[in-house]
C-alpha cells in the first residue's frame, strides 16, 4: 500500500509539473527564419503566429511565390524549435521519476 501511495504522490507531482510546463510553453516565444533572414516569424509555444517580417527587397510581384514559401519555411523553423524545447523540458522534468514497469509517459 505504501508503494501505491508513493506512486499517487508522484503522479500528482507529475501532473503539477506538466501543467506548469504547459503554461510556460504558452508564454514562450520562438522566432523562425528563412531565406538567410529575409523572412522571420514569431510564434508562441502553442503555435500561434504573432508576427511576420518580410524584407522589403522581397516585395515584388514576381517574387510572390518565393515569399510565400519562405513564410511557410520560417513558421516550420519556429514550430520545430518550440517542439524541441517542449520535448527537452518533458525529458528533464520526468526523467528521474520511477514508473511501474510497462507504464510510459505521456499517459
Amino acid at each position: 500500500m505504501a508503494n501505491f501511495n508513493q506512486f499517487l504522490k508522484q503522479a500528482q507531482s507529475m501532473q503539477k509539473k506538466m501543467q506548469e510546463m504547459q503554461d510556460q510553453m504558452a508564454n514562450t516565444e520562438y522566432t523562425g527564419t528563412a531565406g538567410g533572414g529575409l523572412v522571420y516569424i514569431k510564434i508562441t509555444g502553442r503555435g500561434v503566429m504573432q508576427e511576420v517580417h518580410i524584407d522589403p527587397s522581397l516585395l515584388k510581384e514576381s517574387e510572390k511565390e518565393i515569399v510565400e514559401d519562405l513564410i511557410v519555411a520560417a513558421f516550420n523553423d519556429a514550430r520545430r524549435k518550440a517542439d524541441e524545447d517542449s520535448q527537452d523540458s518533458m525529458s528533464n522534468a520526468f526523467g528521474s521519476i520511477d514508473l511501474p514497469p510497462g507504464l510510459k509517459l505521456p499517459f
